[in-house]
This record gives C-alpha cells, sequence and structure tokens, in this order.
C-alpha cells in the first residue's frame, strides 16, 4: 500500500485504494493509460474539447490532459464517488485543461451538456461491459446529438467480432459479467455498429491493444 492510502472497498470490477484526499487509484488505468493515450494523440485533432463518459478515477483525464495541452478534457460520471476522484485528481495535478466533473448518466435522454455545446469528441474507457445494453444505446445517441460533423466516438475495452469472443480469457469473463449482472457482457461489435448507423456514427477504424482489448473509432457525419 502506497503511503497516504487506505482500503478502499471494490469499486467496479477492481480493488481500489484512496488517498487522505480521497483520490481513487486504479490498477487498470495504470496499465492501459499509456497504450489508449498513444492512440488518442494519434487520432483526436491537436485542439479540441473532449467530453469523458465514464471517468472512473479520473486518472485517465488528467493524464490525457497533461500530454495534450491544448485539448479541453471534460470528465462526467454518474458516480458521486467517482467524480469526488476525479475532482482531486484535478486538483492534485493543478491542470488546468481539465473541466469540473459532470453527472451524467448516458441512459437518461437528456445529458447535462445538452444545452452547452458541442464536443470535438467523446471517450469511454471499460464502460460498456459494466452496464446495461440501455447505456450503449444511449451512449451512442448522445454522440450523435454532441458530436461536431466529423467528430470522434472512442471506445476502449473487450468486444466481440460476430459473436466471437478474441480470447478464451474474454469469454471467461463475458460469462462472469454476465453471472454477476444478467444486464452485463462484453458487447459485439456488429451491434455497436447498427447503433452508430442509427446516431450517423461510422466505425472507421478497429485498433488492437493489449491484454485483448480494443479501440473502436467512430466518426460522425461524412468526415
Amino acid at each position: 500500500m502506497l503511503p497516504g492510502k487506505k482500503d478502499r472497498s471494490p469499486v467496479a470490477l477492481e480493488q481500489r485504494d484512496v488517498s487522505d484526499d480521497q483520490r481513487m487509484f486504479s490498477p487498470s488505468a495504470a496499465r492501459n493509460s499509456a497504450p489508449i493515450l498513444a492512440v488518442l494523440q494519434r487520432v483526436l485533432p491537436t485542439r479540441g474539447t473532449v467530453l469523458e463518459i465514464g471517468c472512473g478515477t479520473g486518472e485517465h483525464a488528467v493524464c490525457f490532459a497533461a500530454a495534450m495541452p491544448d485539448i479541453t478534457w471534460q470528465p462526467s460520471d454518474p458516480d458521486a464517488d467517482a467524480r469526488t476522484s476525479t475532482s482531486g485528481w484535478i486538483k492534485f495535478s493543478r491542470l488546468k485543461n481539465v473541466l469540473a466533473p459532470l453527472d451524467i448518466d448516458v441512459c437518461s435522454g437528456q445529458w447535462t451538456v445538452d444545452q452547452t455545446g458541442h464536443f470535438d469528441a467523446i471517450v469511454s474507457i471499460n464502460m460498456l461491459h459494466i452496464a446495461p445494453w440501455t447505456a450503449s444505446s444511449g451512449l451512442f445517441a448522445g454522440a450523435g446529438r454532441l458530436l461536431h460533423d466529423g467528430g470522434l466516438l472512442l471506445l476502449y475495452g473487450p468486444f466481440m467480432r460476430d459473436g466471437v469472443h478474441n480470447a478464451p480469457s474474454n469469454a471467461a469473463f463475458d460469462a462472469a459479467l454476465k453471472e454477476r449482472n444478467p444486464s452485463w457482457g462484453v458487447r459485439d461489435i456488429a451491434d455497436l455498429e447498427q447503433l452508430g448507423e442509427a446516431a450517423g456514427l461510422v466505425l472507421r477504424e478497429t485498433i488492437e491493444m493489449p491484454a485483448n482489448n480494443m479501440l473502436l473509432v467512430f466518426s460522425s457525419g461524412t468526415a
């Protein structure tokens, strides 16, 4: 255990520590931040505003914002503890290009940012498989409303291709998720493409990532 941390009951699918200033520490974020950042630096515009759906601990937000200082990062999460942790990380990092986390539930018909303008990209990391299918449909509907023409929806996590898992470990993971909550599960890329079509989004790139994960790049409009 690192200095200043204390035990915290499991959040999502992992055990996390928490500091005295309420910053949570995610083992998965520590592992995947660098490979995700490498893709973001390649596909995102040099300048713009990015909305993160399901920011979790907030570690991704400050990592990506620090590496891309001309990007304004807007984190969001429906969980109050996650928003508290994200606020702590923003304060700790002293970054000026990360905004205060918002309470956004993708399953709601209208998000708190619907009236504030559009985004150059929307990013969601390891969210769709630990949420009901309505979260997937809500995310795509929101992206269709809120992305600029040519804006990107970036999804990271485990995915199936036409009903087939890309590794036995992901098949076992999918079964464990459904046992824990029948509404959860690894999503099929083909099903997400159908949601994208309905929302005016096209799958432009499927990127293989470490640990049998993928990063899907959807684009809005004609760009």
